[in-house]
């Protein structure tokens, strides 16, 4: 009887070692996608301000219906979950923004704002 109990117990402890782990790994999962959401959602926002710049008439700080001249303002550069630029220069009908996740530099979201303030966005490293 006593070595059925102690091979319970050694199961048991077994079972809850495997639950733990599960559970680790299950966390880190939620929370890179908590983070690729995050950055997603700050690339959108800052996609519709740049869309803001580009239909605002120049005479009150706009693009006058160009991406031209277009710079990330300093408080939309950096959140807590990542960091935001431009990606090369502005054109008359499209900007291009990066999202640098601040978990992983390697987890890049690229978002493309066209003439009609549509976004699209690409993923890389996720």
């Amino acid at each position: 009887m006593g070595q059925q109990q102690l091979l319970l117990i050694v199961l048991g402890v077994i079972i809850v070692g495997i639950a733990i782990s599960v559970g680790i790994g299950l966390f880190g999962a939620s929370s890179t996608e908590a983070n690729k959401d995050s950055v997603t959602s700050g690339l959108v926002n800052l996609g519709a301000n740049a869309f803001g710049y580009k239909i605002r008439p120049s005479t009150m700080g706009g693009g006058s219906n160009s991406y031209v001249g277009y710079t990330v303002p300093s408080k939309m550069q950096t959140d807590d979950n990542g960091t935001y630029a431009l990606s090369g220069s502005p054109t008359v009908s499209q900007v291009v923004l990066i999202g640098t996740s601040k978990i992983n530099t390697a987890w890049v979201a690229t978002c493309t704002v066209d003439d009609s303030g549509k976004t699209s966005i690409a993923y890389g490293g996720w």
